[in-house]
């Protein structure tokens, strides 16, 4: 996962083995580099809702997703295809993250 400056703001709200539930806050000015996330073993699905978009800016893009309902509800594997944000212009984005690691 790509550093992220201080003002982005993670919160926990479930972890286990294999489900992890995050709500994430990132703020204006902020981006996502092009990455994939690495894991140690099994297969990484993450499914993200778009809870706030921002009012410009903040575009979530991948290579190839499962599904994607109207850039607000998307499921894709970051393990394996490469996903960014585009720079947040103006306005906040809020995610509610699901990430789930099968072996």
């Amino acid at each position: 996962m790509p550093v992220m400056p201080e003002n982005v703001k993670t919160r926990i709200l479930f972890r286990s083995t294999f489900v992890n539930i995050y709500l994430v806050r990132y703020p204006e000015g902020h981006k996502v580099s092009p990455h994939l996330d690495m894991i140690a073993q099994g297969r990484l699905y993450k499914l993200n809702c778009v809870l706030v978009k921002p009012k410009e800016g903040g575009e979530f893009l991948c290579e190839k997703n499962i599904f994607n309902l109207f850039g607000r509800v998307i499921l894709f594997r970051p393990d394996c295809y490469r996903h960014r944000v585009s720079t947040i212009e103006r306005g906040n984005r809020w995610l509610l993250s699901f990430a789930l690691t099968t072996r």
